[in-house]
């Protein structure tokens, strides 16, 4: 009777799993398939799409740079050490993986444009609203906890002892960190560049609200797939669609392939 209830179970939760693996199977290529190849090459090598993609990497590398910069040692803090208000501090650097984009664009708009902060660095030439800037502020913004989370769980996975013993052969504490701990923290570096990175050039309800969706000025890959449905223009919007496809595919197999254990 046992073995009977567990072949079930395992039959439909199998099947639960293949039936939605063909679902998104059939959406991705109804996307792709829908123009003819020779529309789809032309539409992907067209000025507009050249200039999205060089503007969806630019932003993405840099953006991913100052997650690493950022996340990585709050990452380690909130692994290593415990202080006041650490419960309350993860709790709020998760939130804007559950806040909706739009309203993440809204704050920042509302912080870079009527701040004087915002204001300050305007008038030093650093202006976030409707410019690259702000599509970078909007992807740091939106995706720095994916790499605070991956990093985190890795870094509480490596012992602490491994630290110790550095420190008992000579190291200080941050060369104990630099030559050990991150060394070990390797793979899931790893991962989390790649996840963070292929969110950053995806990132579209924030970047909308801060930088506005400007042809040939603030047109990422998911900007040019947004412009293009407006105007009735499919095929340059499937062939955006299809290069964050590619990029979200191999950004996958990165992660599932060299990321060893760490997980979001």
């Amino acid at each position: 009777m046992s073995d009977m209830r567990n072949s079930w179970l395992r039959s439909a939760t199998i099947g639960t799993s293949i039936l939605l693996t063909l679902f998104i199977i059939i959406l991705l290529l109804l996307i792709v398939t829908k123009p003819s190849p020779d529309a789809l090459y032309a539409s992907i090598t067209s000025p507009e799409i050249q200039f999205a993609i060089v503007m969806s990497l630019g932003t993405s590398i840099i953006s991913t740079f100052l997650c690493i910069l950022i996340a990585v040692p709050a990452a380690y803090a909130l692994a290593r050490y415990n202080f006041f208000g650490k419960d309350a501090v993860n709790a709020i650097l998760d939130m804007p993986l559950a806040l909706p984009p739009l309203v993440a664009g809204l704050g920042l708009l509302l912080f870079f444009g009527t701040t004087g902060f915002g204001n300050a660095l305007a008038d030093m030439g650093l202006v976030f609203v409707f410019t690259p800037l702000g599509i970078i502020a909007a992807q740091f913004f939106v995706n720095f906890p994916y790499m605070l989370r991956i990093m985190r769980s890795t870094f509480e996975s490596i012992s602490t002892r491994y630290e110790f013993v550095a420190k008992t052969l000579g190291c200080t504490d941050a060369q104990a960190v630099w030559r050990v701990t991150l060394p070990m923290a390797g793979s899931g570096f790893f991962a989390a560049s790649v996840i963070t990175w292929a969110k950053g050039i995806g990132e579209f309800g924030a970047a909308l609200l801060i930088a506005g969706a400007i042809q040939w000025k603030t047109e990422t890959l998911p900007i040019a797939l947004f412009l293009n449905m407006s105007c009735g223009k499919l095929n340059m919007a499937i062939s955006a669609a299809t290069i964050l496809i590619i990029i979200c595919v191999i950004s996958l197999y990165l992660f599932e392939r060299y990321g060893g254990a760490s997980r979001l």
